[in-house]
């Protein structure tokens, strides 16, 4: 098993650069967090020896009520990502991944797994925006909006980079941030996997089933 250390926000850098919206900055304040990966693994989920903690965040759901994260999600098999509900590309195709592979667990999985979405357009993502939104992907997707600087502090926890909102040469409203989906286990509420941008419906088919356990792809 090989061991390699990265700042986590950069994990998926290269990827990240080619995206006029959805792109990750280099943030050299980002946690730094060693990873075990095999030798020729082709798997989608890089496994971390260090688990994030939970970011402590306090929200607002698509219902406009407080969604208190770590509260909320305890013990139960959770995957966060940040992104916008304006996003051109990667965000909606990201959210559709995993709801097509949600829908190939029992009833039961679906309902104890916790999907959260924490927009980082908070301005234009009211709530009501966000439930249209997640309502054409999966209703059970929990939606998040709230102040940016929360949301912000919120994703560096998770070494994600988040820029504020802004102008593009076209003047077109874009939000910069981390392609990262991060997956926390009910065991431990850790989160120990990270998925890019590249992880796509068979791999999330795949691993779901273990993630609802707690266990490594």
């Amino acid at each position: 098993m090989r061991k390699k250390t990265f700042a986590a926000a950069a994990l998926l850098a290269a990827a990240s650069l080619t995206l006029s919206a959805c792109g990750s900055g280099d943030d050299s304040a980002s946690p730094v967090s060693v990873v075990s990966e095999e030798a020729g693994s082709d798997k989608a989920a890089t496994v971390l020896d260090q688990p994030f903690e939970k970011p402590d965040l306090v929200l607002t759901d698509t219902a406009g009520d407080k969604y208190d994260l770590r509260a909320e999600t305890k013990g139960r098999p959770t995957l966060i990502y940040f992104g916008y509900t304006h996003c051109p590309d990667v965000c909606p195709l990201t959210m559709n991944n995993i709801a097509v592979a949600k829908k190939q667990l029992s009833k039961a999985q679906q309902d104890e797994l916790r999907v959260v979405f924490v927009t980082t357009d908070p301005d234009r993502d009211t709530p009501a925006e966000l439930a249209k939104w997640l309502k054409g992907i999966d209703p059970q997707i929990v939606g998040l909006t709230g102040d940016f600087d929360t949301i912000q502090a919120g994703a560096r926890t998770l070494g994600i980079s988040v820029e504020a909102p802004h102008k593009d040469k076209n003047g077109k409203i874009v939000s910069t941030h981390g392609t990262q989906v991060v997956a926390f286990s009910p065991k431990t509420d850790g989160g120990y996997l990270l998925y890019g941008e590249d992880a796509d419906v068979k791999d999330y088919t795949a691993d779901l089933p273990k993630i609802i356990k707690g266990e490594k792809p």
